[in-house]
């Protein structure tokens, strides 16, 4: 009977696939009857869903905020141009805010953070290693306000302790814009899915990794792999450009990088 039911269910994760539900397809699997286990700490610990594109991450959290309950916040930064380094100073003057909004870099948070009461978050930088709030730690958001979040430890060092966040002025270390921005936001990001990269030092028990095109770094899907404690709890979702789900997918794998090893 459990086994009918196990193709009953796949069945119709294909069919979502097909129909392009893929927030719903990915979240399923990996977050089993979320809508009345988002409070639960241990399930949230032991699961995550991987991509590699920040786009695709984007999604698939957004799926999730609007389908758990909660209390609701939007908060948005405040981003400005570093311009000690900036020879010819009016060639800046045009750069609207809006175009400062829309850029998006590792290391900083998006112009838009959206949380809810319960949240899911990772922070994405280094706080107080004291006090176990250092890159990579998981957290729940417990409270909100207008310059402060508060949120419980769920992974990482100091498990249960609850902490406050503030909102910080952050810069990308290595700048890809001629320029150097500053950005003032909470330094966190929502973490239902996560990118393979900030995976990294992970160990989860259930792991959905979503690939809608092929891994383009070294090494990059094997890190994925190594966040999952067994094979059983590894879920793969692999499509092609047309939306069309696949059973194969390119491990790209540089062997210079590997000869002087």
């Amino acid at each position: 009977m459990r086994n009918a039911q196990e193709i009953k269910t796949f069945s119709q994760w294909l069919i979502d696939v097909g129909d392009g539900k893929l927030g719903k397809a990915i979240v399923n699997h990996t977050y089993p009857d979320i809508q009345q286990m988002y409070k639960d700490e241990d399930f949230l610990k032991s699961r995550a869903i991987l991509a590699s594109t920040n786009e695709i991450i984007d999604q698939i959290n957004e799926y999730v905020l609007n389908i758990i309950l909660g209390e609701e916040r939007e908060y948005f930064i405040c981003d400005s141009i570093d311009m000690t380094d900036v020879v010819v100073s009016e060639c800046y003057e045009v750069v609207t805010p809006e175009f400062l909004h829309s850029l998006k870099t590792r290391g900083i948070p998006n112009h838009k953070i959206r949380l809810k009461i319960d949240t899911s978050i990772m922070l994405i930088q280094n706080l107080d290693q004291a006090e176990g709030l250092c890159h990579g730690i998981r957290l729940i958001v417990s409270r909100m306000t207008n310059h402060v979040i508060e949120a419980q430890i769920i992974y990482g060092g100091n498990i249960g302790s609850l902490v406050y966040i503030p909102r910080m002025s952050l810069s990308p270390s290595q700048s890809p814009w001629l320029f150097n921005m500053t950005r003032r936001q909470f330094p966190f990001i929502v973490s239902y899915a996560m990118t393979i990269n900030k995976s990294q030092g992970q160990s989860l028990e259930s792991i959905g990794l979503y690939l809608p095109q092929p891994v383009f770094s070294h090494g990059q899907l094997y890190v994925a792999f190594l966040r999952v404690q067994s094979k059983n709890g590894l879920k793969i979702l692999i499509r092609d450009k047309k939306g069309k789900p696949q059973n194969i997918t390119t491990n790209v794998v540089y062997k210079e990088v590997l000869q002087n090893l």
